[in-house]
């Protein structure tokens, strides 16, 4: 790799720059979650697109999957201590979200 054409900013962005990722590590900075769980946080996900999102995100070291050998099975999806350092830029987004956008009209 040539140093003098790298991108902090490129390689957090290959990481967390989806439509999904920032909010799934987002749901997760509190606690671990159930699958079934987790993806009702999401509305709109579909379950091709979280399954792609959480093994993305795990492939990356961002997101641990513990399976609990029960039945039925038992999947829970949490940060690992690389995901919980994105906490102060998630929290921020989350914040920057909140105070330039306008709640929906029902």
């Amino acid at each position: 790799m040539n140093n003098e054409n790298y991108c902090p900013l490129d390689h957090t962005m290959n990481l967390i720059g989806t439509k999904w990722k920032p909010i799934v590590l987002f749901h997760l900075l509190d606690r671990q979650l159930r699958s079934g769980v987790l993806q009702k946080k999401i509305p709109g996900i579909s379950n091709k697109m979280f399954t792609q999102t959480v093994r993305e995100l795990e492939k990356d070291g961002l997101v641990i999957r513990e399976v609990f050998p029960v039945v039925p099975p038992k999947v829970e999806y949490g940060l690992t201590e690389k995901g919980k350092s994105l906490k102060d830029i998630l929290e921020s987004l989350d914040k920057w979200g909140a105070d330039n956008s306008k709640p929906p009209l029902n």
